[in-house]
């Protein structure tokens, strides 16, 4: 079996937030800017690991930084999850037509323990 090769993860959204950690950043970001060593210390890793990171996500446009003197204090980019948002949107129709078939079969349920 011929393996393919993997997309480098600047290569676009879908890449960037594969890295769990990556994920993490975003939902910390998505409460405020914060300074890489916030991150750090919020991850638990090494600075040089959380910027690696927030290089990433910053080279596919999902964050933005800002220096201030020595400091770096990173803001998420929301626009940049439009992609992903897209491509979820075109989902959205299934979950609705699933959580619409449970809404009536729990209303049957209901009605039948009425009727007892």
């Amino acid at each position: 079996m011929q393996r393919m090769a993997r997309m480098a993860t600047t290569s676009d959204v879908f890449n960037a937030v594969a890295e769990p950690q990556r994920r993490q950043i975003l939902d910390l970001l998505a409460q405020g800017e914060l300074s890489v060593n916030d991150i750090a210390d919020a991850l638990g890793v090494r600075q040089p690991q959380a910027s690696k990171h927030l290089r990433v996500l910053r080279e596919v446009g999902l964050v933005s930084v800002r220096e201030e003197g020595k400091q770096r204090f990173y803001r998420l980019h929301g626009a940049g999850l439009k992609p992903i948002h897209d491509w979820v949107q075109t989902y959205e129709h299934l979950w609705n037509e699933r959580l619409d078939r449970l809404e009536a079969y729990l209303a049957e349920l209901q009605s039948k323990e009425k009727g007892k």
